[in-house]
């Protein structure tokens, strides 16, 4: 499930609930073909990965920008859209953008970051 963030107290509670689990932030443009190819690699990730054990969620970054914008401010990661961040413990441990936003990419920065913590 993806779920919409669209407020900045929602984001925030997304980035803070990462201490016990891991998070996807999609950060999504509907005036962008990359974008649009990006959202439908996301989509796929979270369909053929449905027990993934991570948090899936999308910004419009046009419609919500507050919002998109307030997560690049607390993450520290600059602002590009389309872009993927991984967070973990309230701090983003992976991104990319544009045509890295692949399913096979993002399974493979998971599996990264469980290396990364022993797991």
């Amino acid at each position: 499930m993806i779920t919409d963030l669209s407020a900045i107290d929602a984001a925030r509670a997304a980035i803070e609930s990462t201490t016990d689990r891991s998070a996807l932030i999609l950060k999504h443009s509907t005036r962008c073909g990359a974008s649009a190819h990006a959202w439908s690699e996301f989509q796929a990730f979270v369909r053929e990965n449905p027990d993934v054990g991570v948090d899936c969620f999308r910004v419009l970054v046009v419609e919500d920008r507050p919002v998109s914008l307030a997560i690049a401010d607390e993450l520290r990661v600059t602002h590009e859209s389309p872009q993927l961040i991984l967070i973990r413990d309230g701090r983003a441990v992976w991104h990319t953008s544009h045509f890295g936003i692949r399913s096979a990419a993002i399974l493979e920065a998971l599996d990264a970051a469980d290396a990364g913590n022993g797991h």
